[in-house]
């Protein structure tokens, strides 16, 4: 059995934050943007209706899905690829 040493897990938990950010964060910006900018919009025209709010964001973040989903697939093959490197060890 291979066990991991302290600096080996602080690593893996580290690259598994870095790929969580990269994985959320394309979706939590657009969602900040398109909030923003209806938030502007509803002020201006002092229209406050919910739904006007939810189903842009709704609509821009299935776009930002489906556009990053190949990134997203990408980029949690190569994290289980390192991770089952550094179980299978050396």
């Amino acid at each position: 059995m291979h066990t991991l040493a302290p600096a080996d897990m602080l690593s893996l938990a580290r690259a598994a934050l870095i790929l969580l950010l990269t994985i959320a964060g394309p979706m939590l910006l657009v969602s900040l943007i398109v909030g923003v900018v209806i938030g502007i919009v509803q002020a201006l025209t002092q229209i406050q209706e919910m739904t006007l709010t939810f189903v842009p964001k709704l609509i821009a973040l299935g776009v930002v899905l489906l556009l990053s989903l190949p990134m997203i697939g990408a980029a949690l093959s190569h994290f289980m690829s390192e991770l089952s490197a550094r179980i299978i060890g050396p």
